[in-house]
């Protein structure tokens, strides 16, 4: 779980705050779960409008305040807050910020985090994100999400139905142009062990053969959905026919949890 532990503090405490509305996305929450490779910079919790977003940063500064941290504003303005979280010599920045509320999944109850993003959605935002700045911290967390949520061509399948502007193979093609990683992008992270750049470099390009041939076999109508298998009770990437059960999952405002049909 790489979060620090005044990260984990901090969102055990704001857990209380959150909601369905309000809720931990970004990074941290990819980071958060297990066998990732990097420790976050920052907390982020997305909102469904700019008004709630300042309801939470005013609920969340008060709480923090009242348990003796200081809170210094870096960013405020509609729809977007940032702050610095300090306590006994520790610090990290916190993000309120609004996002769209088209989802594939409703947001999950988490124990640690009050409520959080779902690993799907966290999966195809963070395609997104890379595929609109080449950053090193973006490719680890896309690889972690290709190898532990669903892989690459699946996510890039999925993620046009959040931004329709994107067709699966143009998307593709923008991210075949990111995955320049140096020795000096690795040094600026926190990472859990360190990372050989020539390793990484041939995982994803193997992560972008695999999501080319994926993304050339499915119908092109399908596009901007998930593939949802009862049988294995998950998400999955079907391949000549199998699983033979896999149906489209699509998106919509709040999220939606699949359906199954019982025969």
């Amino acid at each position: 779980m790489p979060l620090t532990g005044f990260q984990a503090a901090l969102g055990r405490l704001l857990a209380v705050n959150r909601s369905e509305d309000s809720y931990l996305a970004g990074g941290a929450a990819i980071l958060a779960a297990p066998n990732t490779q990097r420790y976050s910079h920052d907390l982020d919790f997305f909102h469904d409008s700019a008004e709630r977003v300042a309801s939470a940063y005013a609920a969340d500064r008060d709480l923090l305040i009242g348990h003796g941290f200081q809170v210094e504003t870096e960013l405020s303005q509609p729809g977007y807050i940032r702050a610095v979280v300090r306590r006994d010599g520790e610090a990290t920045k916190v993000e309120w910020a609004q996002d769209s509320t088209w989802r594939f999944m409703p947001v999950l109850a988490s124990e640690a985090f009050g409520f959080q993003l779902h690993p799907i959605d966290l999966a195809t935002n963070k395609v997104l994100a890379l595929a609109g700045r080449d950053e090193a911290r973006d490719l680890l967390d896309t690889l972690h999400v290709h190898e532990t949520v669903l892989p690459l061509g699946g996510l890039v399948w999925a993620a046009v139905g959040k931004d329709p502007g994107f067709s699966p193979l143009s998307l593709l093609d923008l991210l075949r142009r990111r995955g320049r990683i140096l020795p000096a992008d690795l040094a600026r992270l926190d990472l859990v062990t360190p990372l050989n750049p020539q390793v990484v470099k041939q995982d994803w390009l193997a992560a972008l053969q695999d999501a080319d041939e994926f993304v050339r076999s499915r119908p092109a109508d399908e596009a901007g959905c998930l593939y949802y298998s009862p049988s294995r009770e998950g998400f999955v990437c079907p391949h000549a026919g199998e699983p033979a059960d896999a149906v489209p999952h699509h998106g919509r405002p709040g999220g939606v949890l699949p359906r199954v049909v019982e025969d």
